[in-house]
C-alpha cells in the first residue's frame, strides 16, 4: 500500500524535512500557502527573509546529508553563496574586544540572501526527490491525540482533507501547532518568550570597486552596559553585493530613513561599517522587520504526543536572529528527522517523541546562546537574569575575553557558535584552561585588517569624501 507523507511550509525547514522524508515514503507533498517564486525572490511567508543570515558548519554538515545524489555546499556556491572562514574571513567587535583573525580558518559558513538559499535548496530537493509542492493552507490536524493521520486544508477549490502516514509542520513562526494539539485533546504545551525588542533594519548595496575580497564585518551589540544594544554587519552576497543589516534592541532602534541609516552605522562602537559603506551605491530602500523574539513550544515536554507527527524548525522555536542559528537549527532537526526514519521506518512506535525530542536538544545550545546575552538588555520582557546566569555570564565574558587573543578559546567559542558542539564544549579542560590564564596575546587596538584591506578601507574613504 502507498505510504503518504505531508510537510506543512515550503521554507527551508519544510524541504529538508521533506528530503528525509522522500527516503522512506511512497509520496512526499509538501503544503504551502503561499505562492513560490520562480527564482531567488523575496517572499511574503519569510518575515525576516530580507534580513542577514548566516548558514553555519553544522547547519550546512546536517543539509550535505539530507539531499540525495547532492553536495549542498557545492550546490549553493554555484548558485552565488560565499564561502567565509569563520577564523579568518570575518572581522569582528565583541563586546570584550576585537576577535584576531588566525591562519587555521576554523570552521567555515556560507552567505547569501535567504532568498538565494530557499530556492536554492527547494530546486534540489525538487529535482533530486519525488517532492511535489502543492498550494494550500493547513487548518487542522486530523486523528486523535494518540495518532494524527493527515490534514485539513483549504484550497482554491474550497476545504479538503488530505490523508498521510506521516505529518510534520513546517509552517514556520506563525505556526498554529498549539490551537491544533488542543483539538486533538493536547493541551498542556509549555511555551516561553523571551523578547529584547530588537529592530532589523537592512539595505542592499552594490559591492565597491576593489572590495569584492573584504571580510565579513559585524560590530556585535554590548549586552553588558545597561545601555540598548545596537549593532551593525556588512555580508557579502549574491550578485556582487553587500547585505548590511543593523539591529537594535528597544530604545535603540536603527531607522528606516536612508540618511539616518547611514549614521546609525557611523554611530555604532565603532564606525567601520559605516566608512565600508558610505560611499556604497545602494540598491535597495531600507527594510525594517520586528518580528525578532526568542519564542519556544517545550513540545517534547507534553505528556501525551501523537504518533506519526512532529514539529520542525521555527515551529518548534525561533531565535533573535542577530545570532545567525535558526537556519542551522531547522537543518538539524531534519537531520534528526532522517536519522530516527533510518532507524525505524515511517511506522515506528515511539518514532514522533524520540524525533521531537533529538529536535529539541538542537534546538537547546541555539536558545542558550540567544536568551543567555538577550536577558541583558534593558527592557527586554520575559526573561532577567538569575544567580545561575550571572555565574554563567561571568565565565563566558571571561573566557571571549581571552578568545581575542587565544586561538584554543576562539576555537572552543566557534564550536558552539557554529553549532558543531553543544555549549559543554566551553567547559572543556583546555577551554576551562584558556579562561583562566587569560589571553597570551594583548588585546587589538582597532580592527585586524591586512594591509591590502587598510588600502581598501582608505579608498573608500577617499570615494565618500
Amino acid at each position: 500500500m502507498s505510504r503518504r507523507a505531508v510537510v506543512i511550509g515550503a521554507g527551508l525547514a519544510g524541504m529538508l524535512a521533506a528530503a528525509a522524508l522522500s527516503t522512506v515514503a511512497d509520496e512526499v507533498v509538501v503544503l504551502e500557502r503561499d505562492e513560490l517564486p520562480d527564482g531567488p525572490e523575496h517572499r511574503k511567508g519569510l518575515p525576516q527573509g530580507r534580513h542577514a543570515h548566516l548558514l553555519m558548519a553544522g547547519g550546512l554538515a546536517a543539509m550535505e546529508d539530507l539531499v540525495p545524489g547532492v553536495s549542498m555546499r557545492k550546490h549553493l556556491l554555484a548558485a552565488g553563496a560565499h564561502e567565509i572562514s569563520i577564523g579568518s574571513g570575518m572581522v569582528a567587535l565583541t563586546p570584550e574586544g576585537w576577535f584576531r583573525r588566525w591562519r587555521h580558518a576554523g570552521p567555515q559558513m556560507l552567505t547569501c540572501s535567504r532568498a538565494l538559499l530557499d530556492w536554492a535548496v527547494r530546486g534540489a530537493v525538487l529535482a533530486n526527490t519525488g517532492v511535489v509542492v502543492r498550494k494550500g493552507q493547513v487548518l487542522s490536524l486530523t486523528g486523535s491525540a494518540a495518532r494524527v493521520d493527515g490534514v485539513r486544508l483549504s484550497t482554491a477549490a474550497g476545504e479538503e482533507e488530505l490523508a498521510a502516514d506521516f505529518v510534520v509542520d513546517a509552517s514556520g513562526r506563525g505556526s498554529r501547532i498549539v490551537n491544533w494539539l488542543a483539538e486533538l485533546g493536547i493541551s498542556d504545551i509549555t511555551e516561553k518568550k523571551v523578547d529584547s525588542g530588537l529592530v532589523n533594519a537592512t539595505r542592499i548595496y552594490r559591492t565597491p570597486a576593489g572590495a569584492s575580497g573584504f571580510p565579513l564585518t559585524i560590530i556585535q551589540a554590548n549586552p553588558y552596559l545597561s545601555l540598548p544594544g545596537r549593532s551593525g554587519m556588512v555580508l557579502p552576497i549574491e550578485g556582487d553585493r553587500w547585505m548590511v543589516s543593523l539591529a537594535g534592541t528597544r530604545g535603540g532602534e536603527p531607522p528606516s530613513d536612508p540618511d539616518g541609516f547611514l549614521q546609525y552605522t557611523l554611530d555604532l562602537p565603532h564606525p567601520l561599517v559605516g566608512r565600508l559603506i558610505s560611499g556604497a551605491e545602494p540598491l535597495t530602500d531600507v527594510h525594517v522587520s520586528r518580528s525578532t523574539s526568542n519564542e519556544r513550544r517545550y513540545l517534547e515536554k507534553a505528556r501525551q504526543w501523537p504518533e506519526r507527527f512532529v514539529a520542525l524548525g521555527d515551529a518548534l522555536a525561533t531565535f533573535n536572529p542577530a545570532y545567525g542559528q535558526g537556519m542551522s537549527v531547522a537543518a538539524l532537526g531534519a537531520q534528526v528527522l532522517a536519522r530516527e526514519l533510518g532507524r525505524a521506518g515511517l511506522a515506528g512506535a515511539g518514532l514522533s517523541r524520540q524525533v521531537q525530542r533529538g529536535a529539541a536538544r538542537s534546538v537547546d545550545a541555539a536558545w542558550t546562546m540567544a536568551v543567555s546575552q538577550d536577558i541583558w538588555f534593558p527592557g527586554t520582557r520575559g526573561g532577567a537574569p538569575g544567580v545561575a546566569d550571572r555565574l554563567v555570564t561571568r565565565y563566558t565574558r571571561r573566557l571571549m575575553r581571552t578568545a581575542t587573543g587565544s586561538y584554543g578559546a576562539a576555537s572552543a567559542l566557534w564550536d558552539v557558535t557554529s553549532l558543531t558542539a553543544g555549549p559543554t564544549r566551553l567547559l572543556r579542560p583546555g577551554a576551562v584552561l584558556a579562561a583562566l590564564s587569560g589571553p597570551p596575546l594583548p588585546a587589538a587596538a582597532g580592527p585586524p585588517l591586512t594591509a591590502a584591506e587598510r588600502e581598501v578601507l582608505r579608498g573608500l574613504d577617499r570615494t565618500a569624501g
